[in-house]
């Protein structure tokens, strides 16, 4: 859920938001992330209509209330303008009609205005809801843009996260966030992975410290939020650990009910693990574009021991 007073604190400067109308219901709660426009309910006829959704009058619900005489008009907004309402949007800069201002003053109902069209307000707010009320949780992590995929490097405390994404780094990747990251699901069908505010663009490195990525490597090398294409986990070398060689196995990670690809990355002195990350987005991408070099490889073992069968 979302306050009005949020709401328009984040959204209002952006849209020019003006309220008219209805300040004491700016501690009304939105619920959902969906906006409507009245339409029909203008008319008296209310099924289906909701109250508790943003409502947005365009130019032609308020010409048509200008048509209709006070009585009727007051009537119809009445049904239309429910306490329930968390608020309303005039857009183009169209003047509220009196008896708009009168309700929504008197049910709290928070009255704004733009002067920006209909569709762009729906388009942006519909967007802006719908990242405000997407699932979120936290994790343990760094979390860096490779070649465009975004990479959520795990494991266990001083295995070298930091240290690695600070290599990437220097190949000019861009770094997303260190240590913790927020992990929010976006539209139903993809991760996107951003970091807390308060430590946005540092890093702590053991034996140096704090450092500011955005100050030493440039703007470049960071960004706020990148998607969560592929997650790797470092962890020591084992020398009686059995590690997949081949890579037919696809593991997967799953955050917020969504899979993501796992990759299980030993470490150890001589293995360069920057090197190594950078050659698993690679092969992700390969991946995505249809090819698999291990089950091609695959394949043609198969071939090659089914000819020498024939062959014998």
């Amino acid at each position: 859920m979302l306050k009005v007073e949020e709401f328009y604190k984040d959204f209002g400067v952006s849209f020019s938001l003006v309220m008219s109308a209805g300040k004491a219901g700016l501690g009304k709660m939105i619920t959902v992330p969906e906006i409507e426009r009245p339409g029909l309910a203008l008319t008296g006829f209310l099924k289906g209509y909701s109250l508790q959704r943003i409502l947005i009058f365009g130019r032609v619900e308020v010409e048509y209330l200008q048509s209709l005489s006070s009585s009727v008009r007051k009537r119809r907004l009445s049904k239309v303008l429910s306490s329930k309402l968390p608020m309303v949007i005039l857009t183009r800069d169209t003047p509220a009609p009196s008896e708009m201002i009168e309700l929504c003053d008197r049910r709290k109902i928070p009255l704004f205005s733009t002067k920006h069209t209909t569709s762009h307000v729906m388009q942006k707010i519909t967007y802006f809801l719908g990242r405000a009320f997407s699932k979120s949780e936290s994790c343990s992590g760094t979390l860096v843009e490779a070649y465009g995929k975004g990479v959520l490097i795990q494991g266990d405390s001083s295995v070298g996260k930091s240290e690695t994404a600070l290599g990437l780094i220097e190949r000019q990747h861009r770094l997303v966030s260190d240590d913790v990251v927020i992990i929010s699901k976006r539209e139903g069908s993809y991760l996107e992975g951003e970091g807390p505010s308060i430590s946005r663009h540092l890093m702590e490195i053991r034996g140096i410290g704090i450092i500011n990525v955005a100050h030493l490597y440039g703007a470049v090398c960071v960004s706020e939020k990148a998607n969560i294409d592929v997650v790797v986990r470092l962890e020591a070398w084992d020398d009686d650990h059995f590690y997949d060689r081949v890579g037919l196995e696809e593991k997967h990670k799953e955050f917020l009910g969504i899979s993501v690809p796992y990759y299980v990355l030993p470490v150890k002195p001589g293995r360069d693990a920057v090197l190594l990350i950078e050659t698993i987005v690679l092969n992700h991408r390969l991946k995505k574009m249809g090819v698999h070099s291990a089950k091609e490889f695959n394949l043609k073992l198969l071939d090659t021991i089914a000819r020498k069968q024939v062959r014998g």
